[in-house]
């Protein structure tokens, strides 16, 4: 069966034509190289949301403040966005990365670290958190994306989502965003991850889901490169502000 038509539409529909899916993040196999791909994006309408750019240390990736005087509430907005163990490579939206290494470094499991935490505070949107993870040490390698969102009935509480994946294809991925898109307030993601492209080198990934995005509401784009046997990942970054 070719979905590649499927995962096409998917990207034009809740990326190119959605003026705002919010934070996302994709997981999935490069066509260029033998090669693991983990998408990160971030966008903002007001000043504060926009104040950010993703600074690149080894195989480790942050936010951070483009204007230190701007900042009025850090916690949301400032956090480790990707960080690996040993043959472990995480990528969320939020502080649950530090949840999640703590978590798996005691022996715990990506389901007890994100069973700690809610959706985001921040009401009315209450802010779903988006997490994923590939585990190299389990075979076949293991996909994992969780969604912590309110509830539909008293967004106060939590409804708690994971979907684990098979393999895709080379030049395909598995995306999740923490918006279905724009309005007042931010309606959360719904339904089951959606199969995306990835094709081509991650400097031709990284353009593509950069020109996609909304150019008033796209703040910053990372692409990280997993060998396919493991070892330390590779990321480029596109920022809006330097």
């Amino acid at each position: 069966m070719d979905v590649l038509p499927i995962a096409t539409q998917n990207f034009g529909s809740h990326i190119r034509q959605n003026s705002y899916p919010g934070r996302g993040l994709v997981i999935g196999r490069s066509s260029a190289e033998d090669a693991w791909l983990q998408i990160y994006f971030i966008m903002g309408r007001s000043q504060h949301s926009r104040n950010r750019r993703f600074v690149v240390a080894g195989s480790s990736m942050r936010t951070e403040p483009v204007d230190v005087s701007l900042v009025k509430d850090p916690s949301l907005i400032i956090y480790n966005a990707m960080l690996e163990l040993s043959g472990v490579y995480l990528v969320t939206n939020g502080d649950q990365t530090d949840t999640l290494v703590e978590t798996l470094q005691a022996g715990g499991t990506f389901d007890d670290a994100l069973g700690t935490r809610e959706r985001e505070p921040d009401a009315p949107n209450y802010t779903p958190r988006i997490s994923g993870m590939l585990d190299f040490n389990k075979q076949p390698v293991e996909i994992a994306l969780n969604i912590l969102k309110g509830n539909m009935v008293n967004p106060e509480l939590t409804d708690r989502f994971t979907f684990r994946f098979a393999e895709p294809p080379p030049g395909l991925g598995y995306c999740i965003t923490t918006y279905q898109g724009d309005g007042k307030p931010l309606p959360p993601f719904q339904g089951e991850p959606l199969l995306v492209p990835c094709e081509g080198s991650a400097e031709e990934v990284l353009d593509a889901y950069w020109d996609a995005l909304d150019a008033d509401n796209r703040v910053s784009l990372a692409v990280k490169t997993i060998p396919a046997a493991g070892g330390p990942g590779e990321i480029i970054v596109q920022n809006r502000f330097s």
